[in-house]
């Protein structure tokens, strides 16, 4: 897949230091991606490089697209699913095959939002994958709002949250790991510790909420736990607002990249800069198309749910928590294993620990309030069980990442981690199933 790459400082060259160096870690634009990749070493003040617009035909554009990646060759399921439904009343099929053919589509909305970020630039690319980077989950979730089933909401982005942090930072982690064996691979810490800290305020979100119904303190029974979820929500969208805006226009240098290895890294991404694949208005075009198919799916997906729980015996919350995110998640991990494997943990984390960020802090209480606007009682009440695990996990994953170095033991002992989550939710029974 093609990348676009901001040029090398000219300072940089000149032995010179700017002001504007740094190293972004969580800025999840256009450079957290394998597609498109701008420059995490340099500066937002560099003018970027102008692409060529491909000329691409129809013809072309489809085989880029669709016929390039051999992850679309599930594509095919999404109208088989369609099929099984009308014709069997097989639900656990049904849900299987719209899982299969979504997996492709949420790769493809990822690497379609990356070529259009190509000719934005970084701040408007940021906030394009600040609105695609997620949208598979937020699609499903719309959907499971529409249809009452609130429970399937929350543990589904507390699922995406969990995958992000666990399963593909560890095998992030683990990959780069076995790849640099004789080496330590670094990070920015401090960039780490901001990301750290808005998890946490996240997890207070939710916290809140759940301690309020467990204790049974509301001043109104009933009412208060959902208004201090909506204003908590509102709280929410505004700090990820701030935190998107510190990210695009912050002008500190890295804390811990040598002068020589920024101005390597910075040559580096230079020579390997190449133009988009498709055009702008391909991009556009696809990202609809694209968009539209995860939508359809969705809605057969949803309905097939509880279908599925009951033919597989499988708890409602673990295919929530553990089936739905891998597949909203398929992009995202390919692209933290990759970027580790090159030696790039700035970026991998900012793939995995961005995501969650989003989720956490956007996607969330964006649903709180799409739920207030739709009358439906969507709160940050996530249950005990639920809230419990997410404030472990961040708890463990801010103490795997503040020395700033990984290997492979890390990596495994993070996809451990996961198969304890991932068992403990198939155990799991959800008293509050029924709201699904």
């Amino acid at each position: 897949m093609g990348c676009c790459k901001a040029p090398a400082l000219i300072q940089a060259q000149m032995g010179l230091v700017s002001e504007n160096e740094h190293k972004s870690l969580f800025r999840r634009d256009s450079s957290d991606s394998p597609t498109c990749l701008m420059e995490q070493g340099g500066s937002f003040s560099t003018s970027l490089r102008v692409h060529r617009s491909p000329n691409n035909t129809l013809l072309q554009s489809f085989n880029i697209v669709i016929l390039s990646n051999k992850l679309n060759l599930l594509l095919p399921f999404g109208p088989l699913a369609i099929l099984l439904h009308y014709l069997t009343d097989n639900k656990g099929w049904v849900f299987l095959l719209s899982l299969l053919g979504i997996t492709p589509l949420a790769e493809r909305l990822g690497y379609a939002t990356e070529q259009l970020a190509c000719y934005t630039g970084p701040t408007v690319g940021g906030l394009l994958n600040a609105t695609f980077g997620n949208v598979t989950e937020l699609i499903i979730s719309i959907f499971a709002l529409r249809n009452g089933m609130i429970r399937v909401v929350q543990l589904t982005l507390l699922g995406s949250i969990l995958s992000n942090m666990l399963l593909v930072l560890g095998c992030a982690f683990f990959c780069g790991g076995l790849v640099f064996s004789r080496k330590e691979q670094i990070f920015d810490k401090g960039n780490a510790v901001v990301n750290s800290g808005l998890l946490l305020m996240a997890v207070m979100g939710l916290l809140f909420p759940a301690v309020l119904h467990y204790t049974h303190s509301e001043v109104h029974a009933g009412s208060s736990e959902l208004s201090l979820s909506r204003f908590s929500s509102c709280i929410m969208l505004v700090a990820y607002a701030a935190y998107l805006f510190f990210q695009l226009k912050r002008r500190q240098p890295s804390s811990y990249t040598p002068l020589t290895e920024d101005m390597n890294q910075s040559e580096e991404t230079s020579d390997d800069s190449e133009d988009p694949e498709i055009s702008r208005w391909e991009a556009i075009i696809w990202l609809s198309i694209l968009t539209a198919w995860v939508s359809l799916l969705s809605a057969y997906l949803v309905d097939a749910i509880e279908g599925a729980s009951v033919s597989w015996k499988i708890p409602i919350s673990f295919i929530s928590v553990i089936l739905l995110p891998i597949v909203g998640n398929a992009a995202e991990h390919a692209g933290a294993i990759m970027f580790a494997m090159k030696d790039k943990l700035d970026l991998s984390l900012g793939v995995a620990i961005g995501s969650s960020i989003q989720i956490s802090m956007f996607a969330v209480p964006f649903c709180v309030v799409i739920g207030w606007m739709m009358g439906a009682q969507m709160d940050l009440n996530f249950q005990l069980f639920e809230t419990a695990t997410l404030f472990i996990t961040v708890i463990v994953v801010a103490f795997f990442i503040q020395e700033g170095t990984s290997n492979y033991f890390k990596g495994l002992m993070l996809i451990l981690c996961y198969l304890i989550v991932a068992a403990s939710f198939f155990v799991h029974e959800d008293p509050h199933q029924d709201d699904a």
